[in-house]
């Protein structure tokens, strides 16, 4: 359930920017590291630790940065999209990206919660279960509405938690999607669908999607126990975890070709910017 809750015009080739100002080092980390360049073609930029041969994505663009009709719905709409996206392949001559650990997967799951995109999208879902009367022991009125919302917020959380958090850390598995970002789009579109069974271990290593397939199984069974004029049989509970696979596999698509949504919507993101200077080989 993540909205989190989503690339390919050719760039230039460039130099990775100045380090970040927040970098973290690894064990052992050699004392001199020279940055290197990221090959051409679209690239995710990537801040590069001179004293530690690892990688850290560029920062989310502020909402400040996105302008335009419904600018405020777009802007929370991207940041639910890029919050778990980074470039697909971070081998850079020895280096990759920086490990994201149990705290950094914590913090991606809280900074999620409090997206306003996740309460619009259970308050839809509550008024279409209250249109339908899903849950009928919930009653109807405002209380009955009350009632589905918390339930359909706490379905999406469940979904995030198990998914983006605990079986992530259970697993040692990366959750966050590897964006491929250039090549055909056939290829692009089966990299995009594959998440769903292929995940990433720290070193970059690929790995089964333990948590895409428990963390739907988890979330699903837990609904049981607070929907009780809902209760969903195994047959139904299979078919829902089929659902929502799909539609997390969806959602990796969009995070795919995000990028070039956005370049034809002249919003930011979280990728290629135009470096100023003599560093753009042409």
């Amino acid at each position: 359930m993540n909205l989190a809750y989503p690339q390919e015009s050719p760039a230039t080739a460039q130099e990775l920017p100045a380090p970040a100002q927040e970098q973290r080092t690894p064990k052992d980390a050699p004392s001199s590291q020279a940055a290197s360049p990221i090959p051409s073609g679209f690239k995710e930029l990537t801040s590069k630790n001179l004293g530690a041969p690892c990688l850290e994505p560029d920062k989310l663009p502020g909402m400040s940065e996105y302008d335009g009709p419904m600018k405020k719905t777009v802007g929370m709409f991207a940041h639910a999209l890029e919050r778990q996206s980074v470039y697909s392949h971070p081998d850079y001559q020895g280096a990759m990206l920086c490990d994201f650990g149990a705290k950094d997967k914590f913090k991606v799951f809280l900074e999620g919660s409090i997206e306003p995109i996740l309460l619009l999208t259970a308050a839809f879902d509550a008024g279409v279960d209250q249109a339908t009367n899903r849950d009928p022991t919930f009653g109807l009125g405002a209380s009955g509405y009350a009632k589905r919302l918390a339930a359909d917020y706490t379905d999406w959380e469940s979904g995030r938690f198990f998914k983006g958090f605990f079986y992530p850390v259970i697993f040692h598995e990366d959750p966050r999607y590897y964006r491929l970002g250039q090549g055909p789009t056939g290829r692009r579109l089966r990299h995009a669908v594959q998440h769903s069974v292929v995940a990433h271990h720290p070193d970059a290593t690929h790995m089964f999607n333990y948590s895409e397939w428990l963390g739907s199984a988890s979330s699903i069974a837990l609904s049981n126990l607070y929907h009780p004029g809902n209760r969903l049989t195994t047959g139904e509970m299979a078919s829902g975890m089929g659902f929502l696979v799909g539609l997390d596999a969806g959602f990796d698509v969009l995070r795919e070709f995000w990028p070039e949504i956005a370049r034809s919507m002249k919003l930011p993101f979280r990728g290629l910017r135009k470096q100023p200077g003599p560093e753009t080989v042409h």
